[in-house]
């Protein structure tokens, strides 16, 4: 995948211009991800916003966060609770930071990976999860109606998939999966681990 570098002082400005409904994504996805989670993972964590969130959704939870830009994290260490929070840098493709988690959340990263590379990363994500553990997806879908897709991609570095195809792959990592919410071309997918 390639590089992209994005700023973090406009990022949210950004969003909220190119990503219809960006904040009730926020909102659908902190919901979708329940509550009471102690250990929480999040691919993607940007400028801190979905993990803001999520700290305050699972009040006793701590989170470990992945970005691929260094500026992206510092911007979000400026808002995180430090002792609540562990920021790596690092990319969707390379090896997960160390589990078990309760709780995966990723919300408008993955859609940066081809199909190929978003079943890859639900496998992975599977073996960091604890039985009953769930992960959580908000981001850009391939909607079924053309006329649904109303943020901007390049088709490049934007590639994203169907909910469909997705929860086969989510299906196929061995967890039981679902649409939460969809709006357009977006949607909040959830995969759960069976507890045995």
């Amino acid at each position: 995948m390639a590089q992209f570098h994005w700023d973090p002082d406009s990022y949210l400005a950004l969003m909220a211009s190119e990503v219809p409904g960006y904040e009730r994504l926020q909102e659908e996805a902190a919901a979708a991800s329940g509550a009471g989670a102690a250990r929480v993972l999040e691919l993607g964590t940007g400028t801190g916003e979905s993990a803001r969130r999520l700290l305050a959704r699972h009040p006793g939870a701590f989170l470990v966060g992945l970005d691929g830009s260094e500026a992206m994290l510092a911007q979000a260490r400026s808002v995180l609770p430090s002792e609540r929070v562990e920021l790596h840098v690092g990319r969707l493709e390379d090896p997960l930071p160390g589990g078990p988690f309760d709780l995966v959340v990723s919300v408008l990263a993955v859609h940066h990976l081809p199909g190929e590379g978003k079943a890859e990363l639900f496998g992975r994500v599977a073996e960091r999860l604890l039985p009953g553990g769930r992960f959580v997806l908000g981001d850009l879908v391939t909607p079924s109606d053309p006329n649904d897709v109303v943020t901007p991609i390049d088709g490049e570095y934007d590639t994203p998939s169907t909910v469909g195809d997705q929860l086969a792959w989510l299906t196929a990592a061995g967890m039981e999966s679902w649409l939460a919410w969809g709006y357009r071309d977006l949607a909040v997918i959830v995969g759960e681990i069976p507890v045995a």
